[in-house]
C-alpha cells in the first residue's frame, strides 16, 4: 500500500513546550506534514499509533513508563505488517538528549534522530530524509525487517556495558539472601517494581529493573525474547509457531510458553 498523498505524523513528547515547539517547527520546514496527535507518554504513543496509522512518528527517548525505544519495540510486536492489510511501519525519528556516546548508536542505524533543543537546520535535513523515506516504500516488508534490525541495534547499543558477566543473583529470602547462581536461572521476567527469577524448581523476586540486569548477562547464553523476558538458550526446549504466526517458547524444568516479540523471530531461525 502506498503511502498517503497527505504525509502524517505523531508526536510522542512528555514536555508540553517542546511538543508545541517541534510541531510549530514541522509546521514550517514541511508544510504538506499533518500531525495527527501529541502524547506525551510511551504507551499512549503505542495505542496512538496502532489507531492513526501516521507516515512518521517522533518518539521522544524519555517519557514516563515505556522510553521512546521501548515503545517504538511495542509497537513494532503489534504492528500488522500484511502488505494488502495494513499500512508500512512508520519512518521513526527519536528526540533526544542523550550525549555524544549513545549518539554513536543511532548514527549507526538507518532511522534519525534529533538532538534536543530541534535545530532548524538540522530538522530540515531529517524532513529531506523523511520525504525520500516515503517516497521509496514500494516493499513495506522489507522496509519492516530493516526496521526490526535497526532497532535490535539500538536497543542492544543502549544496554552495553563493560562490565564481566554477571555469575550469582543475590535475592532476598525473608530475612536472608539465596545466592542463586546465574547459571541455573531458566529466565527472567519484568513484573511491576522487580524481577522474577525463575529456576527449573524455584522463584525469587529482585528490585534490579531488567533494563539494569541485561548488561550483566553473558548475551551469547542468555536471549531477549520480550521486552520483559530473557531465557537461558541452554534451557530452549521447543519453539512453536501459531495460527497467527506467532513464536513461543517452552524451556526445560518450566511448563509455561513464553511469547517471542517480533524483534527477537530472528533468534530461531532453523538451522
Amino acid at each position: 500500500m502506498m503511502t498517503s498523498i497527505t504525509p502524517t505524523a505523531l508526536i510522542a513528547e512528555d514536555e508540553p513546550l517542546l511538543a508545541a515547539a517541534l510541531q510549530s517547527e514541522l509546521a514550517l520546514a514541511w508544510p504538506e506534514l499533518s500531525i495527527l496527535a501529541m502524547v506525551g507518554d510511551g504507551a499512549s504513543a503505542v495505542a496512538q499509533a496502532l489507531q492513526l496509522q501516521p507516515d512518521v512518528l517522533f518518539f521522544d527517548i524519555r517519557m514516563p513508563g515505556l522510553s521512546g525505544l521501548d515503545a517504538a519495540a511495542e509497537l513494532a510486536d503489534c504492528w500488522n505488517t500484511d502488505v494488502n492489510m495494513g499500512k508500512p511501519f512508520p519512518a521513526l525519528v527519536f528526540v533526544t538528549a542523550y550525549d555524544q556516546y549513545a549518539m554513536a548508536a543511532f548514527e549507526a542505524q538507518a532511522m534519525d534522530y534529533l538532538l534536543k533543543p530541534v535545530q532548524t537546520a538540522r530538522l530540515q535535513k531529517t524532513v529531506s530524509k523523511l520525504q525520500q523515506a516515503l517516497a521509496n516504500r514500494a516493499q513495506p516488508a522489507l522496509n519492516f525487517e530493516a526496521t526490526l534490525g535497526q532497532l535490535r541495534g539500538l536497543l542492544g547499543a543502549t544496554a552495553q556495558a563493560a562490565v564481566a558477566p554477571l555469575k550469582v543473583i543475590q535475592a532476598s529470602v525473608g530475612s536472608s539472601i539465596r545466592m542463586v547462581p546465574v547459571a541455573d536461572v531458566v529466565y527472567f521476567e519484568a513484573a511491576d517494581k522487580y524481577v522474577r527469577v525463575l529456576t527449573a524448581s524455584r522463584e525469587y523476586l529482585i528490585r534490579t529493573p531488567l533494563k539494569e540486569l541485561l548488561p550483566q548477562l553473558d548475551t551469547t547464553l542468555f536471549w531477549q525474547i520480550h521486552r520483559g523476558t530473557v531465557v537461558n538458550s541452554n534451557c530452549v526446549d521447543t519453539v512453536t509457531r501459531d495460527e497467527a504466526g506467532k513464536l513461543s517458547v517452552t524451556l526445560r524444568g518450566r511448563s509455561e510458553k513464553l511469547p517471542v516479540s517480533r524483534l527477537y523471530v530472528h533468534l530461531f531461525k532453523a538451522m
